[in-house]
């Protein structure tokens, strides 16, 4: 599994890619290989605020249904229509096509609880 060192990482298994105040979130490669075949992608609207912590959507697989929570707070600026048209594009590629929103940050205090990849390495056991 391959999990990108320029990325943050939140235990809920979703990353964030940091450039200035937009972040790009998704989720990993490790999130997408324990739901198995993904079916189904629901995301919020573009322009919709995320509150940290709170459930902003979900991921559907032959599995299970698992919830998407906000890693972070801030103004949806884009949201990958894409992943919800072809769902397998998580599979594919989690860190690039397969990201999820594009978020303007709020308050880049909240970046502080974010994993390192060493961390989130070692939490995940890989």
């Amino acid at each position: 599994m391959d999990f990108p060192k320029d990325l943050k990482y939140v235990d809920s298994h979703e990353y964030l890619r940091v450039e200035g105040d937009q972040v790009t979130i998704g989720i990993t490669a490790y999130a997408v290989d324990q739901l198995g075949d993904i079916v189904f992608v629901q995301l919020p609207e573009e322009g919709s605020e995320l509150k940290k912590g709170e459930s902003f959507g979900s991921v559907e697989s032959v599995k299970a249904v698992e919830d998407l929570y906000a890693p972070l707070t801030g103004r949806i600026v884009a949201v990958n229509t894409a992943v919800m048209d072809d769902p397998a594009t998580l599979g594919d590629d989690p860190y690039e096509n397969g990201w999820l929103l594009k978020v303007t940050l709020t308050d880049a205090s909240e970046l502080d609880d974010t994993l390192t990849v060493e961390e989130y390495c070692e939490q995940i056991g890989v």
